[in-house]
């Protein structure tokens, strides 16, 4: 089929939406847009009740780590992030293959409307690239579902773990695209050093940079503002991000629009997952601030948390819901961080619902788009450079 005709649906904002896919590429939007407009025959696709969207993407998820594919693991409680990074390695040794689960959650999350995803993959001087070559293994055999940009991420330290310094540059020139960190003063005890390393790499490589930040309060809004000035004076404004932060949700707001102004100018943005047990930063406050707030699943079903199903519609939800959201702009603001604000932080080309672009969407039984966050509709259908994905009952 290289033409196909589809009406009746609506886009995020209720309003009527018609357009037509020729070679897997959008043509033709409009709120009516006949079968012969230009396009000649095709088959035609009825999306009545049916909302729209950009597809979904994860701003911040973990492959490497979850245990779906393999058989419930009960969660078990530590006393330390040291002995939380030990007691993973332990599960992680006794598990099913990482390949095998990794690909498991690619098709779990691809058969949610997914399409693409930053995926945070461990690497340090014992693990090597292992977790990556394993991930990008699993990736191979369903490619065709999604896309991966890979982090290299140095879960236990940078400048505090010996030989992760060698390990990140050995990723970088694998091909991955962004290098992370974590934590620069409350993990490793060394500020300097560590951003001093990640920026020099990034400057090297033509590499983004996200950043883990679990720091507290005006610790963490420290680095905040260090990060910021480095990504200014390295002239990397808009290719740098920190993940979590959750010292921006436990200071007074006013304290947190002070940083949340470095932030914008500095064009470095926040991934917030509205986690449960945590304060995170105030999304809508900082948005009106111009600051890119994004987010992802993060960690489902592993040694972390036991929780998730990596449903970023359901992701937005709980953020609007911890958020206290209740508007349809707000509503809007938490898809938009699972949708369009993902896409701009991971750089994805030719994204969204565009005349030319590869049609790539996901459809939910809804009324507009925050009745979709709110309702977090489990009838979808989706479609990915033109190949559906989940195909409606009459394609």
């Amino acid at each position: 089929m290289t033409v196909l005709h589809v009406h009746g649906a609506v886009d995020s904002a209720g309003q009527p939406l018609s357009f037509t896919i020729e070679h897997g590429r959008f043509r033709r939007f409009g709120a009516s847009v006949p079968a012969d407009a230009g396009a000649g025959a095709g088959e035609g696709i009825d999306l009545r009740g049916y909302t729209v969207l950009p597809a979904l993407v994860d701003g911040h998820i973990h492959l490497d780590k979850s245990f779906v594919g393999d058989h419930w693991h009960p969660h078990q409680p530590v006393a330390s992030l040291r002995e939380r990074l030990a007691q993973e390695k332990r599960a992680l040794a006794a598990a099913a293959p990482m390949d095998v689960r990794a690909e498991a959650l690619m098709r779990q999350i691809a058969a949610l409307g997914t399409v693409a995803v930053r995926c945070h993959v461990d690497v340090d001087a014992t693990t090597g690239l292992h977790n990556l070559h394993a991930v990008q293994q699993a990736h191979a055999r369903c490619a065709d579902l999604l896309d991966i940009q890979y982090v290299a991420f140095p879960q236990a330290g940078v400048m505090s773990c010996a030989g992760t310094a060698a390990v990140l540059q050995q990723a970088l020139a694998e091909g991955v695209e962004v290098v992370g960190g974590i934590d620069p003063l409350g993990l490793d005890g060394d500020v300097q050093g560590q951003l001093d390393l990640l920026f020099d790499l990034a400057d090297r490589h033509g590499a983004r940079i996200d950043v883990h930040l679990h720091e507290p309060g005006e610790q963490g809004l420290a680095q905040l503002l260090q990060v910021c000035a480095r990504t200014e004076a390295a002239g990397l404004q808009g290719r740098v991000a920190v993940s979590h932060a959750y010292a921006l949700g436990e200071v007074p707001l006013a304290r947190a629009q002070q940083v949340g102004e470095a932030l914008a100018r500095a064009q470095v943005a926040i991934m917030t997952n509205a986690p449960g047990d945590r304060p995170f930063p105030p999304v809508a406050a900082l948005h009106a601030q111009g600051v890119r707030l994004f987010s992802g699943n993060d960690n489902i079903r592993d040694s972390w948390w036991p929780y998730g199903n990596g449903d970023l519609l359901q992701r937005a939800m709980l953020i609007g819901y911890r958020s206290g959201f209740y508007t349809d702009a707000e509503l809007q603001l938490a898809l938009d961080m699972v949708t369009t604000h993902a896409a701009a932080v991971l750089g994805l080309p030719a994204y969204g619902l565009q005349e030319g672009a590869p049609a790539t969407f996901v459809a939910v039984r809804a009324d507009h788009g925050p009745a979709a966050v709110a309702g977090v509709p489990a009838d979808r259908i989706s479609m990915r450079h033109g190949r559906w994905i989940l195909p409606p009952r009459t394609a």
